[in-house]
């Protein structure tokens, strides 16, 4: 039903954590395959994304790639992010009746100072980003990446909060 898509490049901790957060989600059904394109890792990204079962791929054709896609929904997110408790329910209610773009609503506990948030505007898959599969495929070019795909539609932000990945990055 769902393909989690991440792009990473020496994230080896950040795609441990946001992996085990989709272990639950496969487990329930949801998640049918995880795909981590790589933009050249020397850490052990490649080792983490094998033992849990993801495909690694460090040379692709990002509409290729789509079609090769199980799910006919995508997520696309940061290594490091995490979607808390309730992500799984709502994304299976909302692939089944929704056909628009949506992301997570932006963590309460882990937030930017006020200043920061007012004046900083959210990198495109730093709330997640979740995707009819024929949508991104009508998108898909040569030469882009997964952040590419999270622009155009008006979005509809999902009641699931997400962590984002510069908390990792922060030491948090």
């Amino acid at each position: 039903m769902l393909t989690v898509l991440l792009e990473c490049r020496d994230n080896e901790p950040e795609l441990a954590y946001t992996l085990a957060v989709l272990v639950s989600g496969a487990v329930d059904g949801l998640v049918s395959d995880v795909i981590v394109l790589d933009h050249g890792s020397r850490d052990g990204s490649a080792r983490v994304a094998d033992a849990a079962g993801c495909r690694f791929i460090s040379d692709w054709n990002l509409a290729e790639l789509l079609g090769s896609a199980r799910g006919e929904w995508l997520l696309l997110l940061e290594p490091g992010a995490r979607p808390q408790a309730g992500w799984i329910e709502e994304i299976a209610e909302y692939a089944m009746v929704a056909k628009a773009p949506a992301r997570f609503s932006p963590s309460r506990t882990f937030r930017h100072p006020l200043l920061k948030r007012l004046f900083r505007r959210p990198g495109r898959l730093e709330h997640g980003y979740l995707l009819p599969k024929r949508e991104a495929t009508s998108k898909a070019g040569a030469g882009q990446g997964l952040a590419a795909l999270a622009n155009g539609r008006p979005v509809r932000t999902l009641r699931s909060e997400i962590i984002p990945a510069w908390v990792i990055r922060n030491g948090h």
